[in-house]
């Protein structure tokens, strides 16, 4: 199994400008990605995903370090590491997400990696790089159809 990064390509039919802000801003990302969503868009701004009910046991909440924030052309952020300390190549996994214009919309191309150099053994690195698998192939239709909506509404 190839564990060393995700890519997924999917058309948006909405200018980058719109897509930009729906993949960088807290309020537009808890419509269709986290439950929760709680960041500062800037380079070096962090902040927390939260999947599930933030009270709930079960409840995952992921801290956030945003890396690059391009507008309308890229936003890309380390996840995925121990709050108590900052987020690095070796601790995190790394998501660009790149807006290309594409006819009247947009081609976002999404790359997630890191799995390898997190140090997991190898079933944990199987299960983690399978459970995102999974979360991107979920959440972005859901991202899509989300702007569909968005730009479709007066």
């Amino acid at each position: 199994m190839e564990t060393g990064s995700i890519e997924r390509e999917i058309h948006i039919d909405a200018r980058p400008e719109v897509v930009y802000e729906v993949v960088s801003r807290p309020e537009h990302l808890r419509e269709w990605w986290p439950d929760e969503a709680e960041l500062d868009p800037v380079p070096g701004g962090t902040g927390v995903l939260t999947f599930g009910d933030r009270n709930a046991p079960d409840a995952h909440v992921a801290p956030l370090t945003v890396i690059e924030a391009d507008p309308p052309r890229r936003f890309s952020f380390r996840w995925v590491y121990d709050q108590d300390g900052p987020a690095t190549p070796a601790n995190s996994l790394l998501v660009v997400l790149d807006l290309v214009p594409s006819g009247d919309g947009t081609l976002l191309r999404l790359t997630e990696t890191g799995f390898r150099e997190k140090g997991w053994e190898a079933a944990v690195l199987e299960e983690q790089y399978r459970e995102h698998v999974r979360g991107w192939d979920h959440y972005l239709p859901r991202l899509v159809a989300y702007v569909a909506k968005l730009v479709s509404t007066p």
